[in-house]
Formats: C-alpha cells, structure tokens, sequence
C-alpha cells in the first residue's frame, strides 16, 4: 500500500491478513467496547453487545458495512495529514464574476474560513453558492491546506467535478460508492457525505452542500464523519438554503456563524408556487389517465416547446404516470428516472442536452442538478414524502438562469397539506426579505 494512500484516512486492515505496520503508520482500533454496548469508531453507531456478536467474543459494525466491516478483529492504519502538496502560482482559472451580493457573502466565507471557523452560508436556491465558495477555497490552496467538498447527492458530485476541474488548475478527486476511479491523493476532494467515514484529520477547510437534505439531515453517523474527517483546528462550511431547527439552533448558541442571501445572482426573485386541486390522481392513474388539468398544464408546455420536469411521489408511480403519458403524447421524447435508475446520470445528461421534451422523475432530482430554462409540475404535492424543505428545492429547480429567470411552478395536490402550506409561506418569506435588496 503506497503510504500517501494513508494520508489524513482510515484505511481497514484485517488483522489475520496484517503485516507489522510500516514505518510512521499509525494502527488504530475499530471498536471499543464499553460497558454491554460496542461503538463503532467509524461511524459512532452503539449497538448492544449480544446484537453484533461474533464467535470468540468479538463484535461487529451494521451500520456502515457498505464500507467493509469493521470488527474488533480489524485495525485502521492512519498517517497524520502531511500536506505535501504543491499548488500552481495560479489557483483559480474561473473568470466569472460575483455580483455585489455574492461578492460581500464571499468575503464573509472566506475571512471566516480563514480563520477556521465553522460557518452556515445559508442562501436561497439558485445564489450561486457554489461560485460564492471559490475565494475561500482559492485561499485555502493557496496556503497549501487540504480541501473537502461533500455533498449527500452522487448527482451532486457528479455536476460539481467537471466545474472544479474547469475552475481550478489542479485536478480534484471524485469518491462516491462505485466510483470508476479508485481513490487517489489529492488537494481538493470531492465526496458524498458517507465518504467522509474514510477520512480522519484530513481537511483544513471541508464544505458540505446540502446539509438538509437525505440522508445527511437525519443522520448522526455522517455528523460524527463530518467532524471526523476535519481536522481539530479545521474550518468547516455549511450551505443550504433550508436550514432545520438544529442548524439555526446552533447559531444562536454560537456554534455556528452565519451569512444570509436571499437573492439568485441573477437578481430575481424564486418563482412562486401555483397550487392547484385534483382528485383522487392516483386512482385516476391506475384507471389509465390523468387529471385533466395536468393534462392541459403538459400540452400547453409542449406545444410552446417548454421543457420540464414531472415529479411524483414514489417510484411505483412512475410507471402508470408514464403509460398514461405514453398514451397520450405517442410522438414525445420522454422517460423516467429514480434513485435506484442504472441509466440515472445518462437520463440526467439527455435532458440537460435537450434531448428530452421533459422528464418524468422522484425527489432524487429535487436539488443540485441544474437546468438553465425549464418549467415544473409535481403530482401528489402534498404526499409526506415531500418535506416542505423538499418541496422549496424542488421549486429550485426553476428560473436559476440569468437568460429566463423566470418559469412555472404547479403543485397538483388533493388537499392544502401542511407541507405545501409551509413551502409557500417559505419562499414568500424569503421573496418579501430579496425585494428589500433588489
């Protein structure tokens, strides 16, 4: 194993199989054992003794077995982050331009950042936080520090690695679950949350988009690998545009510092949300239609040669949704997409590429994919599926671009749900506080 592999990682190593450590390789346990509980020191899940039992009196980890099973059997070999690298005279190659809004946000990041503070940058879908990161991380490559960019999202990923290897005059790293390219060194990372239980004292500055959304928001594992995988005197930034309870919980108690942008870059407000009644859809599906207003709301998009998105609540909708749409528009470029979707990123890539008239999907596309100029519809809006944080990105997705900032929203639902009423009220809210600064 090449030493550098080691660098700021936990690497799992089966005891039957170790050899003696190599020469400045730190060997790690995997599992402590306290009183009838075992903790997993990966991912800080507890578990009763007897429920991961192994024979000799040894113990496992359920929880992240995704990763390879940790065991008290096996050991970690760790190296404290070295940061060898050697940044170009040149960090930044993005010729883009903040606006006066982003611009002060930014400089907000990146002094806290350089300081290594921990910090929310909370702002509206479609501000440009991304972008708003870049004077941050700049400095922070500069100074030689090790950079992490994680997301819960492998679409999320997926769009940010082509936009940093564009951006920035280094190639980063890509790490999700069954990533093509095996893992390599690098100054700048980019990952899936769950990749972070890897990492241990790696980054001077780690960013995590999307601390909201599934699964990071409800899950104490991937908080614990966020904390993990920063060093102890590391900067930590966190982004959304929907912060929870906990978040701006720990902002007033002084956890966390915060900026606040309730504008896109580009100026305009988020388009509102046009709710609209239909009833009983899904039976209406089963029976082979639609209703008659998504109907009408599908063809008058077509016929203006209006692309979009269609979002139902569960993937056993898509099918009957799609035989119905079938029937009716034979002669339409469509198709569906979920999570679990082998030919998901493909799909993605046909309709950023206006191969698609519009896509038919789940909430796996309610944040971080990005679609210059499209309208939407979601059936069954007030389904529990969809959180009203959910429902606020998934609106998101519409009018991000400069060129047509604006577009349609409709939420078809069976009844005003506290979901539908909450996300609303939210981006009113949130409009109310952006014209004060248009």
């Amino acid at each position: 194993m090449e030493i550098e592999l080691l660098y700021g990682r936990r690497e799992l190593v089966p005891a039957a199989t170790a050899l003696p450590a190599p020469a400045g390789v730190e060997v790690l346990p995997t599992m402590a054992i306290e009183g009838q509980q075992v903790r997993c020191l990966r991912c800080n899940q507890r578990f009763a003794r007897a429920a991961v039992a192994l024979p000799n009196a040894q113990y496992y980890c359920p929880a992240c077995l995704n990763l390879g099973r940790v065991a008290t059997l096996n050991k970690f070999y760790h190296v404290k982050e070295p940061n060898q690298f050697s940044p170009p005279a040149t960090v930044l190659r993005w010729q883009g331009k903040l606006s006066p809004l982003q611009a002060q946000a930014a400089a907000v990041v990146k002094q806290q950042m350089g300081k290594h503070a921990h910090h929310l940058l909370w702002a509206v879908t479609g501000a440009g936080k991304t972008e708003m990161t870049y004077p941050a991380i700049e400095q922070a490559l500069k100074r030689r520090e090790r950079v992490g960019i994680a997301s819960p999202r492998i679409d999320v990923c997926r769009e940010l690695y082509p936009r940093f290897k564009r951006d920035f005059a280094l190639t980063p790293a890509l790490l999700y679950g069954g990533a093509c390219e095996p893992y390599a060194y690098r100054q700048l990372t980019i990952c899936t949350t769950h990749q972070l239980l890897r990492f241990y004292h790696a980054f001077d500055l780690l960013i995590v988009d999307e601390v909201d959304a599934f699964p990071y928001a409800m899950d104490p594992g991937l908080h614990y690998a966020t904390h993990q995988a920063l060093k102890p005197v590391g900067g930590l930034l966190l982004m959304t545009a929907t912060p929870d309870a906990r978040l701006l919980r720990q902002v007033r108690q002084g956890k966390l510092s915060i900026s606040y942008l309730p504008l896109r870059y580009h100026g305009h407000l988020l388009p509102q949300i046009h709710p609209v009644l239909v009833w009983n859809w899904r039976k209406q599906v089963q029976r082979g239609r639609l209703p008659a207003a998504v109907l009408n709301w599908i063809s008058q998009r077509l016929a203006a040669k209006r692309e979009f998105l269609f979002f139902v609540p569960h993937v056993a909708d898509l099918p009957g949704v799609a035989a119905v749409l079938r029937h009716h528009f034979p002669a339409v470029d469509f198709t569906t997409v979920h999570a679990a979707d082998p030919e998901r990123e493909a799909k993605v890539l046909q309709m950023r590429h206006h191969q698609l008239a519009f896509l038919v999907t789940t909430t796996i596309l309610e944040r971080g994919v990005t679609f210059p100029a499209i309208d939407l519809l979601v059936l069954g809006a007030d389904d529990p599926v969809f959180s009203a944080a959910a429902l606020v990105q998934i609106a998101g997705r519409v009018g991000r671009a400069s060129s047509r900032p604006d577009g349609e929203v409709t939420f078809f639902l069976s009844a005003y749900a506290r979901n539908v009423v909450l996300a609303m009220k939210q981006i009113r809210l949130v409009n109310q506080k952006g014209r004060r600064l248009q």
